[in-house]
């Protein structure tokens, strides 16, 4: 059994992740890649990493106007695209994965709130199933319409849900995030804060403040006092969440441990990581690089109560594409796995 795939939006970082995942899915065509830009070109000007691969040579970009019917339809637009053409989109698969912001928020008023803008399709919103199969696993796999999730929000949803699930948390107490992340979250277009003399060496609190991340980490995990602070650092992969909570009792490490292995002992794509020697006692995005794995750690401090909890992704993988191509194959039938075991690299 093979799927027809096509991707719209195929000459971004986006786009290019997944292209070098379906290239390689033993039940995947890739039908069709869009670029405006780049249109009648290989997908090797955008994408030089998938130079040689027989695959990867049956493809071209073209133009959107130029799309074909397909099995699955991933759309890794800029911000609102996805939305002001979903009628059309819809024509041309039963089945569509947006990796943007476009879907994940199900009110509209939250949508507007968070995005500044009214949202141009808000019926399309309840149609859609938010896209982290940690959290939506069975819904995901009867969906026709699956939503992106925003890799600021899949760090701090996954470093935070344990402790959510277990009820450790005060709820009179504020959760602070702190999110470390790689240029890449900035996308393929360069700016002036992405300048090389700007952005190298950098340690930028860019969003201490009222990251639009934040509008899903409640949404799914119903926490009214969590609060997120976005800060760019030296890496070009990787988010780093750090999130400090306050316990509603008294709590110990081995009640951490229950927690975490309760949310996460059968979770495919999630690895607890609280060794005790080494260099990589705790989670690291640098060892994810090209990996759909998270790895959530956590520390307690027992004389105040305070919880650590930290999450660790390849901000473009488990971020993005990865989970995008995790949730087709739960549409599809197929193992969750399928495509997506590479480990990371280590050195890097």
């Amino acid at each position: 059994m093979s799927v027809r795939v096509s991707i719209v939006g195929g000459s971004g970082y986006v786009g290019g992740e997944l292209l070098r995942l379906l290239l390689f899915h033993p039940l995947v065509t890739v039908a069709q890649a869009t670029s405006e830009r780049l249109a009648s070109k290989p997908i090797t000007v955008a994408h030089p990493n998938l130079r040689g691969i027989p695959a990867a040579r049956e493809v071209q970009f073209t133009s959107q106007d130029r799309l074909t019917p397909c099995d699955v339809l991933f759309l890794a637009l800029p911000h609102g695209d996805a939305a002001r053409a979903i009628d059309r989109f819809a024509e041309l698969a039963p089945r569509i994965i947006d990796c943007s912001a476009d879907f994940r928020l199900r009110d509209p008023a939250l949508y507007a709130r968070w995005y500044g803008e009214t949202h141009p399709a808000p019926h399309w919103l309840e149609r859609f199933v938010y896209g982290l199969p940690e959290l939506h696993r069975d819904a995901i796999r009867t969906a026709r319409y699956v939503s992106g999730v925003g890799c600021n929000a899949t760090a701090t949803n996954l470093a935070l849900l344990p402790l959510v699930r277990a009820g450790l948390i005060d709820p009179a107490r504020d959760v602070i995030v702190e999110v470390k992340v790689g240029s890449s979250e900035g996308g393929a277009q360069p700016g002036e804060s992405s300048h090389h003399p700007e952005r190298s060496g950098a340690v930028r609190s860019f969003a201490p403040v009222g990251h639009r991340h934040t509008a899903e980490v409640v949404q799914e995990l119903g926490l009214s006092r969590v609060h997120l602070s976005i800060t760019s650092v030296e890496l070009v992969r990787g988010a780093l969440a750090t999130a400090h909570a306050f316990a509603s009792a008294p709590v110990s490490e081995k009640d951490l441990w229950r927690a975490f292995r309760a949310a996460y002992g059968s979770e495919p794509f999630v690895r607890i990581v609280r060794e005790k020697q080494g260099v990589y006692r705790l989670p690291e995005p640098k060892i994810l690089a090209g990996s759909n794995y998270a790895d959530v750690g956590f520390a307690v401090d027992e004389e105040t109560g305070r919880i650590v909890s930290i999450c660790a992704i390849d901000n473009l993988m488990k971020g993005a594409a990865g989970t995008a191509v995790q949730c087709m194959n739960l549409m599809c039938g197929f193992e969750e796995r399928t495509g997506l075991e590479f480990p990371g690299l280590h050195p890097i």
